[in-house]
């Protein structure tokens, strides 16, 4: 007879704390220490100057945005395997939900690339005057933000039903689940993106915090991983025979 060799459940639950910072992180530096620096709210002439003054910056940007959707993918498809046992099905929609809302936001980042080509100079754009360059590469990042925005509503189904499976599991603690769902009713607001980005400063710090409880969790204690699996043969009977 053979036995199963996958991931013990604790493992699976570092490795989504690890790649759950990541995008955290990856998030935070190119949100903050990069977009921020270089786009001016409603100036196009200063965001077109500082993207073509700051090139390789504005580029890496981009690798790093694609890196923390990379990290989300990775740690959407672990909480999936993880939370099965809380409820396979609601598991499952919640992977959709999310994997949705990060192919919607890394879809966006098109719209945050395409200014370096808007203003690269090339020939067939010489139709264009500069100051429409400018103009069009301060639209292209609107749309950018807008998708991101599109992607957050969709990340808030994802964060409440995740919170519920948290609530119902054995084998995490019931209050990261309950600010999982804070949070995600936080930015659930992004169904309406007006009110989502005027009140973004105040939802952000419960989405962080809920993160962070949950992250620190995971890396520190991962999953309890005897009540892990009597739930998994709970919900799947068939588990608990030895191949």
């Amino acid at each position: 007879m053979m036995q199963s060799i996958d991931a013990s459940p604790r493992l699976k639950a570092r490795v989504a704390g690890v790649l759950y910072l990541l995008t955290i992180l990856t998030g935070i530096f190119a949100q903050g220490f990069i977009s921020a620096r270089l786009i001016v709210e409603g100036d196009a002439p200063a965001t077109a100057t500082n993207i073509l003054a700051h090139k390789s910056l504005f580029e890496w940007g981009f690798t790093v945005y694609l890196i923390e959707m990379a990290c989300q993918i990775g740690t959407t498809a672990l909480f999936y395997d993880l939370l099965k046992p809380a409820g396979t099905s609601v598991s499952l929609l919640a992977a959709f939900l999310g994997l949705t809302g990060c192919v919607i936001k890394t879809f966006s980042r098109l719209f945050y690339i395409a200014p370096v080509f808007v203003l690269g100079g090339a020939h067939y754009l010489s139709a264009f005057n500069q100051e429409q360059l400018q103009a069009l590469s301060l639209l292209l990042l609107k749309v950018n933000d807008r998708g991101a925005g599109m992607a957050l509503a969709f990340f808030g189904f994802y964060a409440v039903l995740t919170g519920y499976l948290i609530i119902r599991s054995t084998f995490l603690p019931r209050i990261l689940g309950v600010l999982s769902v804070i949070a995600g009713v936080g930015w659930l607001t992004f169904l309406y993106p007006p009110l989502g980005y005027r009140l973004f400063f105040y939802i952000a710090p419960f989405g962080l915090l809920g993160a962070v409880a949950l992250i620190l969790w995971l890396l520190v204690f991962g999953v309890n991983e005897q009540k892990w699996n009597a739930q998994s043969c709970d919900q799947d009977p068939s588990r608990g025979h030895v191949r």
